[in-house]
């Protein structure tokens, strides 16, 4: 039974590990800066640092401002081949 108990410990244990390190960065300070318009337009109901406001802006990711959409690029929240991408998408 101790064996058991040992194998479920450490199963519990990798289980949180791989949640913690799932979670997503901190939004950065120039993120915040270059997309406080568009956030108040389109997610503002989202807490910052939410999945949920992380997932409303992909949603509006085509009404997104340049700037924001550059600064999500840089700040590593989206990658410049998806950005290409969905505006091939929209053609």
């Amino acid at each position: 039974m101790n064996s058991y108990c040992a194998r479920l410990l450490v199963g519990v244990v990798s289980a949180v590990c791989l949640a913690c390190a799932a979670q997503a960065q901190p939004i950065t300070k120039a993120v915040q800066a270059a997309c406080k318009d568009d956030y108040k337009q389109f997610c503002s109901e989202y807490g910052l640092e939410t999945s949920g406001l992380r997932s409303c802006m992909d949603r509006n990711g085509h009404n997104l401002s340049k700037v924001c959409v550059n600064a999500l690029v840089k700040g590593g929240e989206v990658s410049q081949a998806e950005v290409e991408r969905r505006k091939r998408a929209a053609r």
